[in-house]
């Protein structure tokens, strides 16, 4: 009983590229909006690391925490100072609501969770939800994104996204 929301937190994860798709296609959004799902999924990683701060005793969770909140802000400004210059503004969209609605409710099944129980289910997360992000990325934005400086910017936080996946699997294999 108690792996059962791990498995839902990785269900979510696959939904993020899978299951959203059938309302409409991710790779039908334009820059913007594409924008805004990539500034609202690291928002979203953000606040997963506060929590698994708040929560855990864990080294290797906080360190993945840690490096987690440093990425994520560091990409965010970059893609905000890049909106910016373009004097552009994100759009709001299917993909960026449904993440945003659905981690709330992951958030409160991690807060009610402690210890191994915590770090376990915090790890798995990060793995599907990096898994899934990279996909959604390399084979949906990425591919579509018409604007070259908002493709290269992509391009560079795909490489950080891969890392943090490593990363997480590391930190899964030392929580379990």
């Amino acid at each position: 009983m108690k792996f059962i929301k791990p498995l839902m937190a990785i269900g979510f994860a696959i939904a993020l590229n899978q299951g959203v798709a059938m309302a409409q296609s991710p790779a039908d959004l334009n820059d913007l909006e594409i924008a805004h799902v990539a500034y609202t999924a690291d928002n979203i990683d953000i606040r997963y690391a506060h929590l698994a701060l708040a929560l855990s005793t864990n080294k290797a969770v906080h360190e993945f925490a840690n490096t987690m909140i440093r990425d994520h802000e560091a990409v965010n400004e970059l893609a905000l100072a890049l909106l910016a210059k373009l004097d552009a503004q994100p759009q709001d969209n299917f993909l960026s609501m449904t993440l945003q609605r659905n981690s709330e409710g992951l958030i409160d099944d991690m807060r009610k969770l402690s210890g191994t129980e915590f770090d376990i289910f915090y790890a798995k997360n990060e793995v599907a939800y990096h898994k899934a992000v990279i996909d959604l990325v390399a084979n949906s934005f990425i591919p579509n994104i018409e604007n070259e400086e908002v493709k290269s910017l992509f391009e560079e936080a795909l490489a950080i996204f891969e890392a943090h996946k490593i990363h997480a699997e590391n930190m899964l294999n030392e929580v379990m």
